[in-house]
């Protein structure tokens, strides 16, 4: 199995070859995707990609934690908002080899 890590500037290039169209609408289109996603998911809205998988925004209640740096001083984490994953079919059945 290939480990190769892709990047923004390598899925720009790759997008932009395949589909024969300008690096810098690409990037303008990935820069508005990312953007447009993060404040719907800040607004508590879900984002759906059919077949691809949902990003859904997920609070994180507050807790109380150990530093790390002192494990005898406790501390409180506060609740944060966190981005979650879900799978869509079409993306599970890719990487189950089922296309």
């Amino acid at each position: 199995m290939n480990q190769d890590k892709i990047n923004k500037v390598r899925l720009i290039e790759k997008i932009a070859e395949k589909i024969n169209v300008n690096k810098k609408q690409i990037e303008q289109t990935i820069d508005s995707l990312l953007e447009i996603t993060i404040n719907e998911l800040q607004s508590g809205n879900t984002v759906t990609l059919v077949g691809f998988g949902s990003f859904i925004p997920k609070k994180r209640h507050a807790r109380g934690g150990v530093n790390p740096q002192k494990p005898q001083e406790r501390i409180n984490i506060p609740e944060v908002t966190v981005a979650k994953f879900k799978t869509g079919k079409a993306l599970k059945d890719a990487l189950k080899n089922k296309r």
